[in-house]
């Protein structure tokens, strides 16, 4: 399929897609037997891909870490373990990221309550 396909099946820009590309989360190939342009195609590993990076994405993981992610999930490198050591590791991330969260959103209210009292 090409990108505009892609983009429809996956609700990601072609834009979006193409930054991918570039990062190297995916990879279209060209059809050899078409000479008239340079099209990419992009198979259905690519759709399953872009949802995962859609999906990791939304939980916070950066491209570099995507990058792994794929990495891991594709190849067949990392035991089931280790993906779970992997996921594991962003959980922990995602704990302090919330506890930091709830002391920046006190010390706001702090700041509230002192302006309210006139104390600022």
């Amino acid at each position: 399929m090409l990108i505009n396909e892609l983009s429809k099946r996956t609700v990601i820009t072609a834009h979006t897609i193409r930054f991918y590309e570039k990062s190297g989360l995916i990879k279209g190939v060209r059809d050899e037997n078409i000479k008239s342009n340079n099209y990419f195609h992009y198979d259905e590993e690519t759709v399953e891909k872009l949802e995962l990076i859609r999906d990791a994405k939304a939980i916070g993981y950066t491209i570099s870490e995507i990058a792994q992610l794929i990495d891991a999930w594709y190849s067949n490198k990392l035991s089931k373990n280790e993906k779970l050591a992997f996921l594991d590791e962003k959980l922990v991330s995602l704990d302090q990221k919330i506890k930091d969260l709830k002391e920046m959103k006190r010390l706001i209210s702090e700041y509230k309550k002192d302006v309210l009292n006139g104390e600022c």
